[in-house]
């Protein structure tokens, strides 16, 4: 079963404040108010697991006291290791743990875990340590001793808080649970003094406790669950999202808030004349007498040279240490950083200010209930020939180019003396790329091959410091994966096979320099082969659901802001000659949120495409929605491909040339250095046996295959070695390959296939028959295929009869399937059986198949076998029009050219066919089929 997080987290997340380090062990307050009593003997099998939550608040002279009382059943093993340990943390800087029950509950018996003793024991490890957090919590834990399962486990604690940073106000919230949560009893209450001035907010639907007065207090007392919350669309804003908390404050505005932080950002008299630090802003100082490149340099001083950890100990939650310290220690948090580059600013005479946000819910601040705590971050308003500048120390690689840049924060309140309100940041696109990648494809070997490729990817900012970081932490297969998840994300097709990491501390970037092997999807569409030359506007997806009556008027967030550029040039074969660009080869538009600028050009034999897409991260209205699906949706379909001429070389023309004039050393190359790096490792080998396979060196590729099966044999592989070994006519290895394959993978339906027909070459007809009926009587969605490979069997082994019974079957089994009607039209042609069925179910599989190149070639057959040698041409021709390289089709025209009389024509396709699979003649033979 699942955990309970909400159990779990509530008891980690309740005890946040205590002025005593060691927990206290005492009564409830007499102001709790009890929930109902579990009775463990009436519990059944379908009882929730979590059988109590009571979480009861007051909010009382700058104090906020939470009492938690919880009782979960241990309703399996599983639930044993939830629940069996104990954890409840605190700060002690500000308040207590109080643990005021700790048992177990089994049937009428109440196993008391306290016994007035002191069982807790307080670790002092900070948690957070690894994110860099050190806030100063203790956790006091005990595992639970004798726990079984069946039985309950009930606690009741107290943490009390008291945050001198606030003056005295309060503020608190309380998680909320809602339907179809089980829960045998839960609510959620809270007090304070009914004279007080405190407020309370809840966002969510279905609340509709009001507070009450009772003795004194104001009681707002919530039963739990709630009903489940209306759906909201993942793309909406978040101030659209239902906060599942309610929350209470005693502040009385944001600007009350603004000025209670006020104090602890003042910076008079915090850098030390002749100080380190005031070196350092003397130096700035004497470097530039422009604001706003000393802006600039304050702000990389405080990214670069002081490191981030959050500092939450003592009354860290709000307070920052001093400018001195951070620098001394050179580490500090948000707070810390900002007080740093505060002090700098001002003493540069720069006009500064800190401002609060919330990293995740920025949107949401104006409709908060004004509070300290609906903030998570703080950071720098500037201000330099009056234009405002959102300056964050927490930020990295920032330049001077990057000072308009704006963060997707939202709101974001001024912490002022005055006061202030939430203020909006109006949102900028960024001035430099976050990642600029540039590309180079050299395909002068031929479209059907692969390409040498080099890319160089620059980054920026966060993305440059987290790549320093691991070039000095990873591993070289470290390094290597980075390179492949960067490319990765602009050229899926591509086998990384070196990269170099090197950087820029003037411009604060990083640069990739990756090199290796790209393969161009070059696709047949209406007798041309088409690449597709996009690689932003295809990938941007703009689908938001607006159809329920309630989402009609929401608005679309975008993800920004982000700049992204992406440059690639592909070098075509044969000088280009014939090539064309088709679709939109220039565009600037808005889409989906993205402004995109795109151009595309041919010089020579290179085609040049230059793409940025820029989001700002401005929101898209509800009513702009079906208008914006328009335009990219007409984007996407007329996105620029590279064409190649109709007369393009078939891919055996294409090896054969690039052969003859050596184009194919420089991919060559760097498979070598691919291996040459990693000869230990079989995947270089396993890459290069396929590139020799496929410009048919035979020979040399299973050399490769050697080599990466003595590192790690496994049944791919072998099947692999073997269809060469068969290519080649060596019968006897390619079966020995199967075997192994086979007793690998004996699941693999290829190494069974394989082993088959193997058999069946030796003439072992039983044996042969026997692994493939194995397959059929398994059943499955499967049988079908395998009764088609069966008839095969019995076709080529010259049981005509049980080769059509069988098919008859199969197809019976699935009457519509166009790769069975296929099957059985070419066995009763190479059968030369049943002519006129068989131009049916030919014609057939041509009308239901996607693609009809197979069904074309075997009525081609059918043709041939009846005589009608001008028919059987015109689908032959038809085959290679859709698949230049199908080895039947090339094949069995060079026989009907031949037999016209045209022996130069049929002479080229029999070689062509030859080349594409050497045993091809002895393959036809069999059906009585020679040149």
């Amino acid at each position: 079963m699942r955990r309970l997080p909400l159990f779990v987290a509530l008891l980690a997340t309740s005890a946040m404040a205590q002025a005593g380090e060691k927990p206290l062990y005492q009564p409830a307050p007499a102001w709790v108010k009890p929930a109902p009593a579990v009775d463990a003997a009436k519990l059944t099998g379908d009882a929730p697991v979590l059988l109590l939550f009571d979480n009861q608040q007051r909010l009382e002279d700058g104090r906020v006291w939470s009492y938690v009382e919880s009782a979960a059943r241990a309703a399996s093993t599983e639930a044993l290791g939830s629940i069996g340990t104990i954890q409840l943390q605190w700060q002690p800087s500000q308040g207590d743990l109080i643990v005021h029950r700790a048992e177990i509950i089994r049937g009428a018996e109440h196993i008391d875990l306290i016994k007035g003793g002191n069982p807790l024991t307080v670790l002092r490890r900070e948690q957070g340590m690894e994110q860099r957090i050190l806030d100063g919590r203790l956790t006091a834990t005990m595992p639970v001793e004798g726990l079984r399962v069946g039985d309950v486990l009930h606690i009741a604690f107290s943490v009390t808080r008291r945050d001198p940073t606030l003056k005295g106000d309060m503020q608190a919230f309380a998680p909320l649970m809602f339907a179809p949560a089980r829960v045998g009893f839960a609510r959620v209450r809270l007090s304070w003094p009914a004279k007080s001035d405190l407020r309370w907010k809840s966002y969510v639907d279905g609340l509709t406790a009001r507070p009450v007065v009772e003795n004194g207090y104001n009681t707002l007392d919530v039963a739990l669950p709630l009903p489940k919350q209306p759906d909201m669309p993942a793309d909406a804003p978040t101030r659209f999202a239902k906060l599942p908390i309610v929350e209470a404050s005693s502040f009385a505005d944001w600007a009350a808030v603004s000025k209670v932080m006020a104090p602890l950002y003042a910076t008079a008299g915090l850098i030390t004349p002749g100080s380190p630090l005031a070196a350092e802003v003397a130096r700035i100082r004497a470097a530039e007498s422009d604001p706003l490149r000393r802006a600039a340099l304050a702000l990389q001083l405080v990214q670069e040279k002081v490191r981030y950890l959050l500092m939450g100990m003592d009354t860290g939650n709000y307070v920052p240490q001093s400018p001195t310290k951070t620098w001394e220690a050179r580490y500090g948090d948000c707070k810390a950083k900002t007080l740093l580059l505060l002090a700098v600013l001002h003493e540069l005479g720069i006009e500064a200010e800190p401002v609060l946000a919330n990293s995740k819910l920025g949107d949401m601040v104006p409709t908060r209930l004004p509070g300290a705590a609906a903030f998570d971050h703080v950071f720098v308003r500037a201000t330099v020939n009056g234009e405002t500048l959102w300056l964050d120390g927490t930020g990295a690689g920032a330049r001077l180019a990057d000072i308009h840049d704006t963060p997707g924060l939202g709101y974001v309140l001024p912490v002022r003396a005055s006061g202030a309100e939430p203020m909006r940041i109006d949102l900028r696109a960024p001035a430099r790329p976050d990642i600029a990648v540039a590309m180079n494809y050299d395909q002068s070997a031929g479209i059907g091959l692969p390409a040498a490729f080099d890319a160089t990817v620059t980054l920026k900012g966060p993305l440059a410091e987290m790549t320093r970081l691991a070039k000095a932490q990873g591993s070289k297969d470290d390094l290597d994966k980075l390179a492949r998840s960067l490319i990765g994300s602009y050229e899926k097709n591509v086998k990384v096979v070196s990269q170099d990491i090197s950087f820029d501390d003037a411009a604060g970037t990083a640069r990739v320099a990756i090199t290796g092997v790209a393969y161009p999807n070059w696709e047949r569409e209406n007798e041309r082969w088409r690449l597709s030359l996009d690689r932003v506007v295809g990938a941007i997806d703009f689908s938001p659901d607006r159809a329920r009556t309630a989402w009609k008027d929401i608005p679309v967030r975008t993800d920004g802001p982000s700049y992204i550029a992406i440059s690639a040039r592909l070098r075509l074969p044969r000088g280009a000659a014939g090539f064309v660009i088709d679709g939109t080869k220039a565009d600037k538009a808005t889409l989906g949120g993205n402004a995109i600028d795109r151009s595309v050009g041919q010089d020579g034999d290179w085609i040049t495409v230059n793409d940025v897409a820029i989001n700002t991260g401005a929101e898209i209205a509800a009513a702009d929605i079906p208008a914006e699906k328009r335009r990219l949706s007409a984007a996407k379909a007329n996105l620029p491909r590279a064409v190649a001429p109709a007369d393009y070389p078939s891919s055996w023309e294409e090896i054969a040339a690039a052969r003859r004039e050596r184009r194919l050393e420089p991919i060559l190359a760097i498979y070598a250095r691919d291996i040459a790096a990693r000869p230990d490792e079989r995947e270089g080998y396993i890459n290069r046996a396929w590139f020799l396979a496929k410009i048919y060196d035979r020979k040399a590729a299973i050399a490769d295959l050697d080599k990466a099966l003595a590192l790690e044999p496994d049944a791919e592989t072998y099947l692999k070695r073997g269809s060469l070994h068969a290519a080649l006519g060596d019968d006897d290895k390619a079966l020995a390959d199967a075997v192994e394959a086979n007793k690998l993978d004996p699941s693999d339906d290829g190494a069974l296939m394989r082993l088959a027909y193997g058999r069946a070459e030796r003439g072992e007809k039983d044996a042969a028959y026997d692994l493939v009926q194995e397959r059929i009587d398994q059943g499955g969605k499967n049988r079908a295929a395998y009764m088609a490979a069966k008839a095969d069997l019995q076709m080529r082994l010259g049981d005509k009869d049980g080769a059509i019974e069988t098919m008859d079957s199969a197809i019976a089994l699935k009457p519509g399937d166009a790769d069975l009607l296929n099957s059985r039209c070419w066995l009763k042609g190479v059968g030369n059986v049943g002519m006129d069925s068989a131009l049916k179910d030919c014609t057939r599989a041509i009308e239901l198949a996607d693609g009809a190149s197979q069904a074309l070639d075997s009525r081609a057959m059918v043709y041939f076998r009846m005589g009608r040698l001008d028919d059987a041409l015109a689908d032959l021709d038809a085959a290679l029009a859709i698949d230049p390289d199908l080895v039947a089709s090339l094949y069995m025209r060079g026989v009907i050219r031949r037999r016209a009389g045209k022996t130069k024509e049929g002479d080229a396709d029999l070689a062509a066919a030859r080349l594409l699979s050497p045993r091809i003649d002895r393959d036809y033979s069999r059906y009585g089929i020679v040149p």
